[in-house]
């Protein structure tokens, strides 16, 4: 069904065309021990979900929240918008774009996120109180997994 690709921007430019062609909400493809995930943002953006390695553990509930203590509630969690390396200070040397009980305004950005060899800004969607970080800086995150605890 795919054609040989001779890049990573081939298949994924393929790929989405595939996604929006037959109105899927998601498309994965894997193939000698990786594996590309695209899925339509909230606002209809493709995203590219990155490649990670298959032998990777499969996401489930206890993996996504392996951070989060249990006692805090998810449910209004900031979640990611895609799949990639978290960064919380936009270079090695500088300090974190947030901390617990800073307050932020919608748009602020609240991390980076890096996806295909490239750094994705994450903003915050609403006023608030940033109440606990999910994540740690240099850490895999999937797609809507619970960053932030942001009232």
């Amino acid at each position: 069904m795919f054609k040989k690709h001779k890049d990573i921007t081939s298949l994924v430019n393929e790929l989405s065309e595939l996604l929006a062609k037959n109105n899927l909400s998601e498309i994965e493809y894997e193939r000698n021990g990786s594996r590309i995930r695209i899925s339509n943002a909230k606002g209809g953006a493709i995203i590219a979900g990155g490649v990670a390695p298959v032998a990777s553990a499969p996401v489930s509930a206890n993996t996504t929240t392996a951070n989060a203590p249990a006692s805090v509630d998810l449910s209004n969690a900031f979640k990611s918008p895609m799949v990639g390396v978290v960064y919380m200070k936009p270079e090695p040397t500088a300090k974190e774009f947030v901390v617990e009980g800073q307050s932020v305004k919608k748009g602020d950005t609240l991390c980076l996120i890096e996806a295909m060899k490239t750094f994705n800004p994450v903003k915050a969607t609403k006023d608030g109180i940033v109440k606990k970080i999910l994540v740690k800086d240099s850490e895999t995150v999937e797609y809507e997994q619970p960053l932030f605890i942001i009232e």
